[in-house]
C-alpha cells in the first residue's frame, strides 16, 4: 500500500551529472554513455525528516538502530533517510560494484556531486572527516532473483552472496565504504525496455507501468516487480562526537581537499593543474576514477 499509493518513481541514474560521474561509480570503463537500467527510487525521508506518519515505524524501526549501533560501536543513532527500490524485472547490464555517497564533516550531497564525494571515500585520504553513516537494505518480495552481492572483506577479497528466498530479511553494513551491487533480474527472452532519464514508473488501474512522455514502455503486475528499502543513519560515538558534528567544528573544506589530493598525487608522479571549477570538470572526475577507485577484484574484467 505503501509503495503503490507514493507513485511516481523515477531512474537512480537521475542522480549523475554526466557520463563521467556514472562511469566513476557504476564500473563502467572510460567514459561510457550512461546506460538507464530499470530501477526506479523514492525518497520516504531525507535530511533527518520523516514527515510522514504511515511512515514513521521504518524509519525509527528498533532492529536497524541497534544494527547500526553495534556495526560502528557508536552510542547515538540518528536516522537520516528511508528510500524505496523498485526494479522492473527485466535483464540489464551488472555493473562491477559501487559504493554509495559518504558524506564528510562540511561536505555533503546538499553541496557537492555524489562522484566527488565517492571518489573521495575510495580515496581513503579523508577518514578523519569521513561520518559513520550505517545502510540497511531490506527486502520485501517473493522471488528468487533480484538479491544482493557484496564485499565485507574488501574488494580484493571473495564476495557474498544474499539471494533466494530473502523477502523480509535486512543486512546492515557501511554501504559508504564496502562494495556492493543488485544480483540479475529478468531472462533476456522476456526482451528489454530502452529507458531514458525522463521515464517514470506509475501505479494505475490496478497494474505497473513504464512511462517515458506519451509514450508506455512496458505495463506488468506485482510479480515483475523486486522492492526494497535502503534506510540510512548517522552514528556518533559520543555527546563529544554528536557536538562536533552539529556545531562544525574540524569541518573540511574544498580547498583542503584540493591541497590534499595535489600532494597525495604528486606522491604518485602525477601532476596536476586544476581548473576553475574541478568539483564539475569531466577531466578532473576521470583523473581522479583511475587514480583512486580500485573495483573488485571478481569484477575486473567485466
Amino acid at each position: 500500500m505503501l509503495v503503490e499509493a507514493r507513485a511516481p518513481y523515477w531512474p537512480v541514474q537521475r542522480y549523475f551529472g554526466n557520463d563521467a560521474e556514472y562511469a566513476a561509480l557504476s564500473g563502467a570503463r572510460g567514459a561510457a554513455p550512461m546506460i538507464v537500467a530499470p530501477v526506479f527510487r523514492g525518497n520516504w525521508a531525507f535530511d533527518g525528516v520523516c514527515a510522514d506518519p504511515e511512515l514513521a515505524p521504518l524509519f525509527a524501526h528498533p532492529p536497524f538502530v541497534e544494527a547500526a549501533r553495534r556495526l560502528f560501536g557508536g552510542t547515538i543513532v540518528r536516522p537520516q533517510k528511508l528510500f524505496v527500490n523498485l526494479t522492473w524485472q527485466l535483464p540489464f547490464p551488472q555493473g562491477a560494484g559501487h559504493t554509495d555517497i559518504p558524506a564528510f564533516r562540511g561536505m555533503d550531497r546538499t553541496r557537492y556531486p555524489i562522484a566527488w564525494l565517492a571518489v573521495m571515500g575510495l580515496s581513503g585520504l579523508f577518514e578523519d572527516v569521513r561520518l559513520c553513516i550505517a545502510t540497511a537494505v531490506a527486502w520485501f518480495y517473493e522471488g528468487e532473483d533480484g538479491g544482493f552481492e557484496y564485499w565485507p572483506d574488501g574488494p580484493d577479497r571473495p564476495s557474498r552472496i544474499h539471494e533466494g528466498r530473502i523477502e523480509n530479511t535486512a543486512l546492515v553494513g557501511d554501504n559508504d565504504f564496502m562494495w556492493h551491487r543488485v544480483r540479475p533480474t529478468g531472462r533476456p527472452r522476456d526482451g528489454m525496455a530502452k529507458l531514458g532519464l525522463d521515464s517514470e514508473l506509475v501505479y494505475a488501474g490496478g497494474a505497473w507501468a513504464v512511462r517515458d512522455g506519451d509514450r508506455t514502455l512496458g505495463r506488468f503486475g506485482w510479480d515483475a516487480l523486486r522492492v526494497s528499502l535502503s534506510w540510512k543513519a548517522l552514528v556518533f560515538e559520543s555527546e563529544a562526537d554528536l557536538r562536533r558534528y552539529e556545531d562544525h567544528t574540524d569541518d573540511i573544506d574544498l580547498a583542503e581537499v584540493l591541497r590534499r589530493y595535489e600532494a597525495d598525487l604528486a606522491a604518485r608522479g602525477i601532476s596536476v593543474s586544476w581548473p576553475d571549477d574541478p568539483v564539475h570538470d569531466p577531466d578532473v572526475m576521470r583523473l581522479l576514477t583511475e587514480t583512486y577507485v580500485r573495483f573488485p577484484v571478481e569484477t575486473r574484467a567485466a
